[in-house]
């Protein structure tokens, strides 16, 4: 098992280390960073004041609109000659956001994935499957150089093209898959629409993220591939997959790895700090990068924090899963809603697939949200009612009836009305490999 010792270091030597390597990172950053010299000088940060890791509070935040206002590389710490590789992820404002790797932070990279990978069940000598795209996409060259280093043999299909990939599993038998959890449904419905079981693949591990999901998606996915499903956390800002991974067979938060990226869960309102264990916006403080070092950077991904060792023995603080982004969160006649809190809703109900989709309209002045949810085939079969052109069952008593037994469970737990429309099987969207759009806001088009 790759596991290195830092992994289960006592917390008050992992703290001594990270308060040693904050410091050393305010002086770079004050240095080489024209935004971080003014951010500071505002804020009144004097580099060497800052001396331990609980010194991070007194530091300035970084938004991700830091990162456009400075568009290309202006929040760069080194110059251009001295990259290895450049990486985008999309951005709001047309331009993407720019990120970069000196070959020490390549070297980073690889490491933080391989022990990801370790403690998702690989081992050296595996095949590994690797889902994600390839190119600008930090995921799939990530886990790739994660992958090499942990000493795994790497199948680097990337995403899309179902059909060929379903094809190499069969074919190469591979023993560990990396895609996002919506494109693992995918690969399990395709198999199943072959008449394979999960017990005719050789696939053991999942290693899946890039979107929140939930335990009923893990369930899914589980059950259509025959794997144990871990998460995997990361983003482009802070270095790309990597910076956390649940341990095999925990499912109690995904450990990240203390010594390179310090966690930080602040009020999404105000900025402060909450209390282990309470919901709030991630926050995380990149302690060894060389070329794009940020601090404080408020990720805007929703989630809890503890600091009490796992399962596994390891002591660095883990995430929970994320449960939606801060500006993805909706707003519906005052109740904020996150997608996941309904997808929750829906694995109690048997009659559910995992797949569906969330319409928001307004009407003059009044929000709505409508639900249109995926029968499994066999609910459907029950059913057996007209399949109208958009995939929607035509309405009889029994339609109507599971519509609002569903909208009545999610008003009783989340707190807002929903309209309920049933769809066929496979007339919900569907991931060709990479994130699936499951919220269609159509009062911001």
């Amino acid at each position: 098992m790759y596991a290195p010792e830092i992994e289960t270091m006592p917390r008050e030597r992992l703290q001594e280390l990270q308060g040693a390597r904050l410091a050393k990172l305010v002086h770079y950053v004050y240095e080489r960073v024209p935004h971080y010299r003014a951010a500071f000088d505002e804020a009144g940060v004097v580099p060497g004041s800052v001396r331990s890791i609980a010194d991070v509070s007194r530091l300035p935040i970084t938004y991700k609109h830091h990162l456009h206002d400075n568009y290309p590389l202006g929040m760069f710490a080194v110059e251009r000659q001295d990259l290895a590789r450049i990486h985008a992820s999309s951005g709001t404002t047309g331009k993407p956001t720019i990120v970069g790797y000196t070959r020490n932070d390549l070297e980073l990279f690889a490491e933080v994935n391989a022990r990801c990978l370790a403690a998702a069940g690989a081992k050296p000598g595996m095949l590994f499957h690797n889902a994600y795209g390839y190119g600008l996409f930090t995921g799939g060259l990530g886990l790739h150089g994660g992958a090499e280093k942990l000493g795994l043999c790497v199948v680097p299909v990337s995403g899309g093209m179902t059909e060929r990939q379903a094809t190499l599993i069969l074919d190469l038998q591979p023993d560990i898959i990396a895609c996002t959890p919506s494109y693992g449904q995918t690969l399990a419905e395709e198999f199943d629409r072959r008449g394979i079981a999960p017990d005719g693949l050789n696939l053991r591990f999942g290693i899946l993220g890039a979107e929140p999901w939930t335990e009923a998606i893990r369930s899914d996915v589980e059950a259509g591939l025959g794997i144990e499903a871990t998460n995997i956390y990361g983003l482009s800002e802070i270095i790309g997959p990597g910076v956390a991974n649940e341990g095999v067979g925990e499912r109690d938060g995904s450990y990240i790895w203390e010594d390179h990226f310090y966690p930080e869960i602040l009020d999404p309102q105000t900025a402060e700090p909450v209390p282990d264990g309470r919901e709030g916006v991630l926050v995380i403080t990149t302690l060894t990068k060389e070329a794009l070092p940020l601090i404080r950077f408020w990720t805007g991904d929703i989630t809890t924090l503890t600091r009490e060792p796992g399962a596994s023995g390891r002591t660095h603080a883990r995430i929970g899963m994320i449960l939606g982004r801060a500006d993805d969160m909706l707003i519906i006649r005052g109740v904020n809603v996150y997608p996941t809190q309904i997808e929750s809703v829906l694995q109690d109900v048997p009659q559910a697939s995992a797949h569906y989709q969330l319409i928001v309209t307004r009407e003059k002045t009044l929000d709505a949200i409508q639900l249109r949810l995926e029968l499994t085939q066999e609910a459907f079969t029950r059913f057996g009612r007209e399949v109208l052109e958009d995939g929607m069952l035509a309405a009889d008593q029994r339609v109507r009836e599971l519509c609002e037994q569903v909208s009545h469970r999610i008003r009783e737990t989340v707190g807002i009305g929903v309209e309920v429309r049933l769809l066929a099987p496979g007339s919900a969207p569907r991931s060709g490999g990479g994130k699936l759009r499951r919220v269609v806001d159509e009062r911001r088009l």
